[in-house]
């Protein structure tokens, strides 16, 4: 037993550098992603709808809505009223997403 244990004994410092490369890796990796959410865009609204990078970031929104209202009630802050935002989506009208066969 204590022949494996001297074989699996890693070294601290070895544990420190791997530690740090990894944080940086994943600093980078957060870098890249916060400068291709900025300045990705669509040619028209409705490929918003569909670009998988654009749903992540409205699904993370609401939850830092939350975190910074929370902040600013214990701070004693009074939030500032958001006017409604009405957006008009024309409704889809075809059930299927090619015609029918030539055959019908």
């Amino acid at each position: 037993m204590t022949g494996l244990r001297a074989h699996l004994k890693v070294d601290f410092r070895s544990r420190r550098n791997l530690a740090v490369a990894i944080a940086g890796l994943c600093l980078v990796l957060l870098a890249m992603l916060a400068v291709a959410q900025a300045t990705h865009l669509h040619a028209n609204e409705t490929d918003a709808d569909h670009c998988q990078l654009c749903i992540v970031m409205h699904t993370a929104a609401p939850a830092v809505a939350a975190a910074a209202i929370i902040v600013m009630v214990q701070l004693g802050a009074l939030a500032p009223i958001a006017d409604p935002v009405f957006v008009l989506r024309k409704s889809q009208t075809r059930l299927f997403i090619r015609p029918p066969p030539a055959s019908c």
